[in-house]
């Protein structure tokens, strides 16, 4: 089985696929616990983010917020992880993620400044799911959001309609781009 994420600010979509693509499990996980933000850097670090008292955050105290954030993705999406893997018939052998710069800044000071700030949280969910991947014994792919449908569809030629599209007409909703993303994630990977 291969398992592909789109992911966003504390959620995503997983869709867990067969060999020939047949989708076996979709659903939406939470990579996050309630009351924490969901975007430490880019909503609540950024170059203007202020303390509870008003003053500006400092590099240490949104260090501090990230720490805590970063640990509680990791036990949330393992939990999530834990259960998807519980209920598919087969073991999961590669998980596909959105693909991030491999020198994206690992400093708070820098990952606070534009254009780092809007990719930093991302960059962040993209770690955390690919270190767990890698604990499991996954393969771990990239994947480029802009272009994994269109590469799906060259490598399927005349089925990719009806692999891609199709999980709509037999599951039923949902089945949004998220959903079609993470399956033609699956596809490139295989």
């Amino acid at each position: 089985m291969r398992l592909g994420i789109a992911h966003h600010f504390g959620w995503a979509v997983a869709v867990t696929a067969s060999a020939d693509h047949r989708v076996v499990d979709r659903r939406r996980i939470e990579l996050i616990e309630p009351g924490l933000p969901a975007a430490p850097i880019h909503h609540d670090g950024g170059p203007h983010a202020l303390h509870r008292t008003g003053e500006p955050l400092t590099d240490g105290a949104l260090a501090d917020l990230v720490a805590t954030v970063r640990a509680s993705v990791s036990r949330t999406a393992s939990s999530a992880l834990e259960e998807l893997a519980a209920v598919v018939a087969a073991p999961i052998v590669s998980m596909s993620l959105r693909a991030w710069p491999a020198d994206f800044p690992t400093d708070i000071a820098l990952q606070r400044r534009v254009p780092f700030e809007s990719r930093a949280d991302s960059v962040m969910y993209c770690q955390i799911l690919a270190e767990l991947a890698g604990n499991r014994g996954w393969a771990v792919h990239h994947y480029s959001a802009k272009d994994v449908e269109r590469e799906a569809t060259r490598l399927l030629g005349d089925r990719a309609t009806g692999v891609l599209h199709g999980p709509r007409s037999l599951l039923g909703p949902p089945w949004s781009k998220d959903h079609r993303t993470a399956l033609a994630a699956t596809v490139v990977a295989g």
